[in-house]
């Protein structure tokens, strides 16, 4: 009687009747296949030995589950089997974090081996090409299992990551940063570098996923760490690793939007990023009064505009490093500047309303860039050093009040 034809081709597919000494045989070896697997990985892997005994005892459990669904699916070759739930759902989900995709695969490459090593001696006379066929087979599936096990802990890891980096974003924006998003960050792989800096822009439509991926290649190029996330609109990049903030602008640029991308200042560490987010912020905001802004653009330097529409440290900023610094230079660099300012920048208009030399006004104007940073000289620091004025007359008119 001819023998009845497999299911698609596949031997493993007979009828199980005529397998059932082998499946009966397979059943009473499962145990001691197991024993041989876990005997042969300690032998082999040195990962293994190096393992904590209750990593160990782990794996041999997923030995077993591989060798008993391996036993099932055997029998039933028709039913559609969820091997991956068979097999790696005897472990908990930390062992994919504690073992690698490639110790995995050396572990099953192990059991496989085994399994295949004694089909000899478990197979009925006449079934060795059948269980050796059926278990080719059964290692396919498996591999394939063990990629999907490791792809789903791979996504699940990366969803919580990016909840996580989000979480840390709002929190530097948002002027929450504290103690726990530091912890947050290092479990991203943030290792705490000297100078960081907050960019901010208008984030673009579509995926933010692949713009956020587009920033850590654009950061990996730079040799920067970076913390990105898109909120609402804008997109925001914490970079660490660089004392330039414009140069680090200037790197992570391209996956912005178009319109205005602000630079915040330099700070020492994670916690301090606040203020970096939030110069940034209000510069971002403000950056509509300046149509001439560079792109990127430093939050610094858009300090009369900030303090215009109302950042009050955009205000102190201006009063603590250019009003007090030329206070304390003397009155002679306060007048000659209010003056040189209100002779629309005329060095001779500005001498003979001081009654001195126009080369005493130059000289009094160059202490002005040396003291403050500002050039009288150039419209834009003209612009800025005039506001700063304004800003110090009030703080002082208030104070004596």
């Amino acid at each position: 009687m001819p023998e009845p034809e497999s299911h698609n081709g596949d031997p493993a597919a007979h009828d199980v009747h005529q397998h059932a000494a082998t499946l009966k045989r397979l059943e009473k070896s499962s145990g001691s296949l197991a024993a041989q697997a876990i005997a042969r990985m300690d032998e082999t892997l040195p990962w293994y030995r190096a393992m904590p005994p209750e990593n160990r005892s782990w794996i041999g459990l997923v030995a077993q589950a591989g060798i008993a669904a391996f036993t099932e699916w055997f029998r039933h070759p028709d039913a559609p089997q969820a091997i991956s739930t068979d097999v790696f759902g005897t472990a908990p989900r930390e062992l994919t974090r504690a073992i690698t995709l490639r110790q995995t695969v050396e572990m099953v490459r192990t059991t496989i081996e085994v399994m295949e090593s004694a089909i000899d001696e478990v197979a009925a006379p006449g079934d060795e090409s059948v269980l050796r066929e059926a278990l080719l087979v059964y290692a396919r599936e498996i591999a394939f299992a063990t990629a999907q096990v490791y792809a789903q802990a791979a996504e699940a890891r990366g969803a919580w990551d990016a909840r996580l980096e989000s979480l840390v974003v709002n929190a530097v924006l948002s002027g929450e940063a504290d103690e726990g998003a530091v912890s947050r960050a290092a479990a991203l792989g943030w290792n705490s570098p000297e100078h960081v800096c907050v960019v901010l822009g208008t984030a673009p439509d579509g995926d933010s996923e692949l713009t956020v991926e587009a920033i850590r290649r654009a950061a990996r190029h730079a040799k920067l760490q970076v913390l990105t996330g898109v909120l609402g609109d804008r997109l925001v990049v914490v970079a660490g690793g660089s004392a330039n903030p414009l140069a680090v602008a200037r790197s992570l640029i391209g996956p912005f939007a178009a319109g205005p991308v602000v630079a915040g200042p330099v700070v020492p560490d994670l916690l301090a990023a606040t203020r970096s987010a939030q110069a940034a912020a209000a510069g971002l905001k403000a950056c509509s009064a300046w149509q001439d802004a560079p792109r990127p653009v430093l939050a610094d330097d858009l300090l009369p505009e900030r303090a215009i529409a109302g950042d009050p440290s955009a205000r102190e900023q201006l009063v603590e490093e250019i009003y007090r610094p030329l206070e304390e230079a003397g009155s002679a660099l306060l007048e000659t500047l209010s003056v040189y300012l209100e002779q629309a920048s005329s060095l001779e208009g500005a001498a003979r309303m001081l009654f001195v030399h126009p080369n005493t006004v130059r000289y009094r104007l160059r202490r002005v860039t040396d003291v403050t940073g500002w050039s009288p000289s150039d419209v834009r620091s003209a612009f800025t050093l005039r506001i700063a004025l304004i800003l110090g007359r009030l703080a002082d008119a208030e104070s004596q009040a």
